[in-house]
């Protein structure tokens, strides 16, 4: 025989009032733990953030904001350029460190006005990290990968001149 439930009864039975109030807990610490996670969850990128092959853009930053300029000088054959990309640019304190410290220009130099760069900054071997200051005076290089703290301390001897 089928069970047959009268739904006026369900309405007041303790087993609707249970499954009520299960529903009403899951729902809020299910909110909870979404809010506490959004909440931990820092807004900063993980990863250095770049414009891309804009010199012009970098040094009106650069000007608007009062910092040094970092530029990526790479080309995209470069197997120690892509390191760079993958290992040293998505690390978070290397990360944190360029996006406050410094207006970050990656420049490949084989496309638009990369090849012009390269002859004016005379550069011979890529990656070439630069800093510039504001003005787009050079004020420290190096030339190949690097380790996040590496650059790290690369940028802030650059901060120091």
């Amino acid at each position: 025989m089928p069970l047959v439930i009268n739904m006026k009864d369900f309405f007041t039975t303790s087993l609707y009032k249970y499954l009520v109030q299960v529903l009403l807990i899951a729902g809020l610490t299910l909110t909870g733990i979404k809010y506490y996670h959004s909440s931990t969850i820092s807004n900063s990128p993980t990863h250095i953030v770049f414009i891309e092959n804009s010199w012009d853009e970098a040094l009106k930053q650069a000007a608007l904001q009062k910092k040094y300029i970092f530029v990526d000088a790479y080309a995209i054959w470069c197997g120690p350029c892509k390191m760079l990309k993958m290992q040293t640019f998505t690390d978070d304190k290397a990360a944190a460190f360029y996006n406050s410290n410094f207006i970050n220009v990656a420049i490949d130099m084989e496309k638009g006005r990369g090849p012009e760069l390269a002859r004016q900054w005379q550069l011979r071997a890529y990656p070439t990290l630069i800093i510039f200051d504001s003005k787009g005076k050079p004020v420290l290089g190096t030339v190949g990968f690097i380790k996040a703290d590496e650059l790290i301390r690369f940028g802030k001897e650059a901060l120091k001149k």
